[in-house]
């Protein structure tokens, strides 16, 4: 059932919410349990095709949450309109359930950290890259929020997958640290763990002496010489397919 005055309800609740921008976050933050309040589309029926075609299981529910307003009001409710004129509030999840995942041992598959990120875009990718690997969960060090609503469109919703915070150095998750390094050992003779924390430094300066120091093995991801870097969001998915491909992903 849609909500009567949807702008109203929206009003009162962006501030504490999460912002869904365009269909493929708010398909991903429904299919992964995300309690989404209220929901918007400028064409209604065209969204709701759109579920049909790319996600029929979430398609119910969004048949229930989406209210149809003008696009006007719609572009009103976001900083940057999708091309799919969809968006969507919903809860964050409690950072006390985040933190209990983070700290569970054993873990089944590795925590990422980014320490000290910069680009927005390239964390939201990160985070993609962990929910659709598996991941345990991505934490940034730093001044960057993961859940700034760039960093949520740019992983399309799927901070819902995993767990995602903000912590500092010496809150980071126990377990065997390998950090990614062009000083390191070349990551192809190295088996990871599924307990790993797997660290990348920041696109500017790399990774900071604190993590460096904490870190028991530096990697390095095979470059051509000359080049200077991979992206970070590059870097990230290298390693958690090395991990995979060398028998710590569990296979569905």
């Amino acid at each position: 059932m849609t909500d009567p005055d949807p702008l109203g309800l929206w009003r009162r609740l962006a501030d504490a919410s999460v912002l869904l921008d365009g269909f493929h976050a708010v398909k991903h933050a429904v299919r992964f349990g995300a309690d989404v309040p209220v929901a918007v589309a400028v064409d209604r029926r065209a969204a709701l095709a759109l579920a049909g075609e790319l996600a029929p299981d979430v398609r119910a529910t969004l048949e229930t949450l989406l209210t149809e307003v003008p696009e006007a009001t719609y572009a009103s409710l976001v900083p940057r309109p999708h091309p799919t004129a969809v968006a969507a509030l919903a809860v964050r999840p409690a950072r006390e359930a985040n933190l209990r995942a983070l700290a569970h041992t054993p873990r089944t598959a590795p925590v990422v950290v980014l320490d000290d990120p910069r680009n927005l875009g390239n964390a939201g990718a990160v985070i993609r890259l962990a929910a659709g690997f598996g991941a345990t969960g991505v934490v940034t060090t730093g001044t960057l929020d993961p859940w700034h609503p760039t960093v949520v469109r740019g992983g399309a919703g799927l901070h819902f997958a995993t767990a995602v915070e903000r912590l500092t150095a010496d809150e980071l998750p126990a377990g065997p640290m390998f950090a990614l390094d062009p000083e390191g050992e070349d990551i192809r003779g190295v088996k990871l763990p599924d307990d790993a924390v797997l660290a990348f430094g920041s696109e500017r300066s790399g990774l900071s002496g604190a993590l460096r120091a904490r870190a028991d093995q530096l990697l390095a991801l095979p470059m051509r010489p000359q080049v200077s870097s991979y992206n970070l969001a590059t870097s990230v998915a290298m390693t958690l397919y090395h991990w995979s491909a060398t028998g710590g992903a569990t296979r569905v």
